[in-house]
């Protein structure tokens, strides 16, 4: 450390305070700037991220409909109904899915009932990888498996939201509910993090509720997982499964109001590839915010290196060598960049900090925003942009001093 020079570099930014605090403000600004589009960038991807991951990002949901064209003889509008059999086909012979499940909706039950306690909730019936589709935690018992289906067990899972209103803080493994005046044991409780409404239900068997509920060899929804998430085998097993069910139905391969296929794979790149650019776009706008405030910095090294024309010509004819002429400018540069650029860094993350807290605090529920911040790796990155700006911005200057001619600097008025 030479102390001599570092003073002597303070007591020039003393001389000069006004211009040292705007080319400092310009830095400090840029900087903010950078982290601020960056937190807000992360918090609009963590929202879709979060809102994707409700439900599997690897999934495909199958839903029927009405034909919109006329095919075969048939004229538009025929309504059509899936089975049991096109599970089984789908089940059977599209590769590259797992998971392969139906659902229904089971209407007019009526009230659930426990004892004396009475609410109403929403009751599916569906096989055993719905689960993983739902992306639903398990708290404690066990989901639908194969066998409750195969037998047709009168068996329910219900959410914790179910179990707080109906039992309290009872157990409720091993109880018996009534399901439109029927019993069922509840043989698991499960959390989603999809929100009220997903809360809001409880899961039977398929056959069951085939049987019970006059629902007869009809099913709503097929859906499935697929085992890469990638959109090319997502969209073959897609293609696949509607000539499957169109030949099997007689409907137009291209019907897409007949059958209705949701690929939650493309949907979620698209996503996460919007993101991508966006990201890119947030960091050319900051990196470019910060340009400007180090050509600021660039301008002052230039006008202070003017000034100190003879002071510089002194100290060549005195022995000093370029490169201390260069470092002596270049030091100058990086110290305003730097000090300036980090408290325009720690005032950006402090702000997410406070924003992300009162977010949580307040306990909103803002759509698709969620924690917004930047990780240790973005800060990293930041203060390296500032060292190398600060660096760039004293580089042109610190040459051209390091070039002025001991005598014509002697001269200089």
């Amino acid at each position: 450390m030479d102390f001599d020079k570092w003073t002597e570099i303070f007591e020039t930014l003393r001389k000069n305070k006004l211009r040292t605090f705007l080319t400092s403000f310009s830095v400090a600004w840029g900087i903010f700037m950078l982290i601020m589009l960056l937190g807000f960038g992360n918090g609009l991807q963590n929202g879709a991220r979060e809102e994707f991951q409700k439900d599997a990002v690897n999934s495909l949901w199958v839903n029927s409909g009405k034909t919109s064209v006329a095919y075969k003889g048939m004229q538009p509008g025929r309504r059509i109904w899936f089975t049991n059999e096109d599970y089984e086909l789908i089940k059977n012979t599209v590769t590259d899915v797992v998971n392969v499940t139906t659902r229904n909706n089971v209407w007019d039950v009526g009230n659930i009932t426990y004892k004396n306690e009475t609410s109403t909730f929403d009751v599916l019936s569906c096989n055993a990888g719905y689960r993983y589709l739902e992306n639903l935690e398990l708290l404690g018992g066990r989901f639908i498996n194969d066998d409750d289906v195969d037998e047709a067990r009168k068996v329910v899972v219900i959410s914790d939201m179910v179990k707080k209103q109906l039992f309290k803080d009872q157990n409720a493994l091993g109880e018996y509910i009534g399901i439109g005046g029927i019993p069922f044991r509840v043989i698991g409780i499960f959390t989603d993090s999809g929100g009220e409404w997903d809360q809001r239900r409880m899961y039977i068997p398929i056959s069951t509720g085939q049987k019970v509920f006059k629902q007869i060899n009809r099913v709503q929804q097929i859906s499935m997982n697929t085992l890469t998430l990638d959109t090319a085998s997502s969209r073959k097993a897609e293609d696949y499964i509607r000539k499957l069910l169109s030949e099997r139905h007689n409907v137009a391969p291209h019907d897409f109001a007949a059958i209705r296929i949701h690929n939650n794979v493309e949907e979620y790149l698209k996503f996460t590839g919007l993101f991508r650019n966006i990201r890119l776009f947030v960091w050319a706008v900051g990196i470019l915010t910060v340009i400007a405030g180090i050509v600021g910095v660039g301008n002052i090294m230039t006008i202070s290196v003017k000034e100190r024309t003879r002071e510089i010509g002194i100290r060549k004819a005195m022995g000093a060598t370029p490169f201390s002429i260069v470092r002596m400018v270049m030091q100058e540069a990086v110290l305003i960049t730097f000090v300036s650029g980090y408290f325009g860094l720690i005032f950006g993350v402090g702000l997410l900090e406070l924003i992300n807290f009162g977010v949580e605090k307040a306990a909103m529920d803002i759509g698709f925003f969620r924690n917004p911040g930047v990780d240790f790796m973005t800060a990293l990155s930041a203060t390296g942009i500032l060292v190398l700006a600060g660096s760039i911005a004293g580089l042109i200057p610190a040459v051209k001093a390091a070039s002025i001619k001991p005598i014509a600097a002697i001269r200089e008025e």
